[in-house]
């Protein structure tokens, strides 16, 4: 019995030290990539703009080809809505609306329902590097809640979502520079 009772005590122990580590730890995380592509900005901003073009470079939109989509509102506006379902729970339920749009970037508002509940802002940003040449920054922001925040410590978010999002960049360069 008193062995018994000593794993239970150490299990506790361990419990309450990853607690009050977890209160230590940030809770919020931003990653960002970026692509150079080779035309201008007014044609990479011209094709990025319109939200349901994300599902032919965005990697999270290509997980599940039996994903349903959605969409309200006109595309390329602001307010403009996607919504997917996904019995995959790689990519769950959730929503991604438009929510500012100016020449030099557009910002996204997205809404996790499942696995998980949660709202992340999101953008893309555009910089001209020349007359035929524009750099694309993709970025994203969460946030994850005490004591889920402890897995900040032990996932590396430039490698998930950070490399997600890379390979939407990467697949973005080769379709407007075909």
């Amino acid at each position: 019995m008193s062995i018994l009772v000593y794993v239970i005590g150490g299990l506790l122990a361990i419990i309450v030290f990853f607690l009050i580590v977890a209160i230590f730890v940030p809770k919020d995380f931003s990653v960002v990539k970026q692509v150079v592509i080779q035309k201008p900005k007014s044609k990479v901003f011209e094709y990025v703009k319109y939200l349901k073009n994300q599902d032919s470079y965005s990697k999270w939109g290509r997980i599940d080809p039996a994903m349903v989509k959605t969409f309200r509102g006109v595309d390329s506006t602001v307010g403009f809505v996607s919504r997917w379902e996904s019995k995959d729970k790689n990519v769950g339920i959730g929503e991604q609306e438009i929510l500012k749009i100016t020449p030099d970037r557009i910002d996204y508002q997205i809404r996790f329902e499942k696995p998980w509940k949660s709202v992340s802002p999101s953008w893309m940003a555009f910089d001209a590097k020349s007359e035929t040449s524009c750099q694309v920054e993709w970025g994203f922001e969460g946030t994850m809640n005490y004591p889920m925040n402890l897995m900040l410590l032990f996932k590396n978010m430039e490698k998930t979502p950070g490399n997600d999002l890379q390979t939407g960049l990467n697949d973005l360069k080769k379709i407007l520079e075909k």
